[in-house]
């Protein structure tokens, strides 16, 4: 089964790749070779996942899979700020070195029972011979640290401290964030209604 990824991200399409080797799964994700520009305007992650899923879903045969998701981080001192503008929140250009040295800034002063945060992931899968639409959705509790630690990861990774660690996603590495991240968990529910489909050949 090719379920065609709705991002041009080649480190996100390989964490989904190891996720599906993990799952046992007979799924190959690709990522889009040339994704068609998307206004992530909804406000919401489910509206976002949802949107850039159909433009995919639009430029490819209509039985075909698509996933998408929309991830952010979201920090309770900030009111759930950078949020759904999580890749943006240093300015429209993208950079994520920026957005991660600005949200280090903003939580400089900010006491440490005050830096509670939790990472969500929003899965859509569209497509197939039956016009599939579902939603699946993962979070990830946890706090930041004052100064980002770690080179693995990407994104907020290095300042990100999940629930029940001493490490930052970016010092874990990629083989023990896939067990408890956010999308790991939203790819465990998908995970879990192919492997359903899959038993009575739905798909």
């Amino acid at each position: 089964m090719l379920i065609h990824l709705a991002s041009g991200n080649a480190h996100k399409a390989r964490e989904f790749q190891d996720l599906v080797r993990a799952a046992g799964l007979p799924v190959e994700i690709r990522a889009a070779g040339r994704m068609p520009p998307v206004v992530e305007d909804t406000g919401t992650f489910s509206g976002n996942a949802r949107k850039k899923a159909a433009a995919l879903l639009a430029a490819l045969p209509a039985d075909a899979w698509v996933l998408a998701d929309d991830s952010g981080l979201c920090v309770e001192a900030l009111g759930g700020a950078p949020g759904v503008e999580s890749a943006y929140y240093a300015g429209p250009q993208g950079d994520s070195a920026a957005n991660l040295r600005k949200l280090t800034e903003v939580m400089r002063a900010v006491p440490d029972d005050r830096r509670g945060a939790y990472f969500v992931c929003v899965l859509v899968l569209l497509g197939g011979p039956a016009a599939v639409s579902r939603e699946f959705e993962g979070r990830c509790q946890g706090g930041l640290r004052r100064e980002p630690a770690g080179g693995f990861g990407f994104g907020y990774d290095p300042l990100f401290v999940p629930m029940g660690h001493a490490l930052t996603y970016a010092e874990l590495g990629d083989a023990a964030k896939n067990l408890i991240s956010h999308r790991a968990r939203a790819f465990g529910l998908l995970a879990d209604w192919l492997k359903a489909e899959s038993a009575t050949k739905k798909v």
